[in-house]
């Protein structure tokens, strides 16, 4: 059974919050980067249009012309859970004691109650965050699910680009971007939802070549400021967007649109819900119980219509 490690200070007053390490981000879902499916049930079919040859010159007569072509991919969550137990005695010989009742079935310490729901609820949007872009439903590995570039590698219509040997870096970084934006089609490039989702070495390298004082930028880099040009603000390539994908591996990148990537669960809420049971009043135990179940998968529209650097 996992016993809780807390790491107190008494100064006076237990100040009495527990603090977690900090987690990665769930910045693709957070920020809105792909498309949210969030009530499906089962699977659902995702149909994308694409027409040509609509325009021809005028005439007295209808003639039917142009192609309409609609094509289908299948978006199937997949469930999964979290079952954590955990002993509540281990507290009273803390000071959390202090913030516990005085009965012999103490209540769990409400502090504690929240910093486990935010863990456990940041643990699955790490690993979600993590499932997007490289999660293998087939791997060693539980808890995953298919991932963009899983995906797209076993998809001969995605436009693939090879990453250079011995990864980006701030020397390189502006070469290989260009690779990338060399890649995309001519039909996408322009497009308002286009960006490009680059791993955080990526990103990293390429405000550090802005900053200059690469052969590829030279002098003092942006506005003259050196590195200190960046402070978190959006960044682009060529036109094209960046998106930075925590869930990303190092030295992937990603082109596509938003509108043709789509994450499916569901029910949204079930991601930021947790149950906590103590099971004092059930089995007479000093344990508290942590359940939560959740589906989670992606899928893309057009896989032509992306391009996969790794």
């Amino acid at each position: 059974m996992p016993q809780p490690t807390i790491t107190t200070t008494y100064a006076g007053e237990f100040a009495g919050k527990y603090i977690a390490a900090a987690l990665l981000s769930g910045n693709t879902l957070s920020q809105g980067a792909i498309e949210i499916k969030p009530n499906i049930k089962f699977k659902e079919v995702m149909k994308k249009v694409v027409t040509s040859g609509l325009i021809t010159d005028d005439s007295c007569d209808f003639t039917s012309a142009g192609s309409v072509t609609l094509t289908e991919r299948i978006i199937q969550p997949t469930e999964f859970q979290v079952n954590l137990e955990l002993c509540k005695t281990p507290f009273e010989s803390d000071w959390g004691a202090v913030s516990m009742g005085y009965s012999a079935f103490d209540n769990l310490p409400p502090d504690f109650s929240s910093f486990l729901i935010a863990h456990v609820a940041e643990q699955v949007s790490a690993n979600t965050e993590s499932n997007i872009w490289q999660g293998n439903l087939g791997g060693a590995v539980a808890g995953e699910f298919d991932g963009f570039t899983t995906l797209a590698t076993a998809d001969a219509d995605v436009i693939d680009v090879a990453a250079v040997g011995g990864g980006v870096n701030s020397g390189n970084v502006i070469a290989e971007l260009g690779k990338v934006v060399d890649a995309i089609p001519s039909t996408l490039y322009g497009k308002d939802d286009l960006s490009i989702y680059v791993s955080q070495n990526v990103a990293r390298a390429y405000t550090r070549a802005l900053g200059g004082f690469q052969a590829t930028i030279g002098g003092a880099g942006t506005d003259n400021k050196g590195t200190q040009w960046y402070n978190g603000g959006g960044l682009s390539f060529d036109g094209v967007k960046i998106a930075v994908a925590n869930g990303l591996a190092d030295d992937t990148m990603v082109a596509a649109e938003k509108s043709n990537l789509y994450f499916g669960t569901g029910l949204l809420s079930d991601q930021n819900e947790v149950k906590v049971i103590d099971m004092a009043d059930i089995d007479g135990s000093q344990n508290v119980r942590v359940v939560m179940r959740f589906t989670a998968g992606v899928n893309y529209g057009i896989g032509s219509d992306i391009v996969l650097y790794s």
